[in-house]
């Protein structure tokens, strides 16, 4: 597999003011340098997973996790504040990857970017 972070940081780094940095000794991606939203972990403590850790709406691990529990779990540390885990192992739907790491974005964000982001999108 070639670096599915790689396809992460394109998206992430798109979106506006962000930044990445290490956080923990994995690639974390930050708004305005300060707030994080996506995580990307590889083997995270000997996990065995390549995957994002994302700030996600309320609801949306419970509902991602009870649907597809093979590509989507809890992550430790976050997941008791609702952020999802996003499997990249397992042949990822790319598309769906940059929506989750937008809909990250989206809510940590201030309304001022998600403003600019939508003025931004095409339609």
């Amino acid at each position: 597999m070639s670096d599915p972070f790689e396809r992460v940081r394109a998206v992430a780094l798109a979106l506006p003011e962000t930044s990445e940095r290490l956080s923990h000794g994995a690639p974390t991606f930050f708004i305005r340098e300060k707030k994080t939203f996506v995580m990307c972990m590889d083997d995270h403590h000997g996990d065995g997973r390549v995957a994002l850790w994302c700030s996600a709406e309320p609801g949306v691990q419970e509902e991602l996790v009870a649907q597809e529990p093979d590509r989507f779990f809890r992550p430790p540390y976050v997941g008791h504040r609702g952020w999802i885990g996003v499997r990249l192992d397992r042949e990822p739907d790319w598309e769906e990857v940059a929506e989750i790491v937008t809909d990250a974005y989206r809510n940590v964000a201030p309304k001022t970017l998600v403003k600019l982001l939508d003025d931004d999108l095409p339609g």
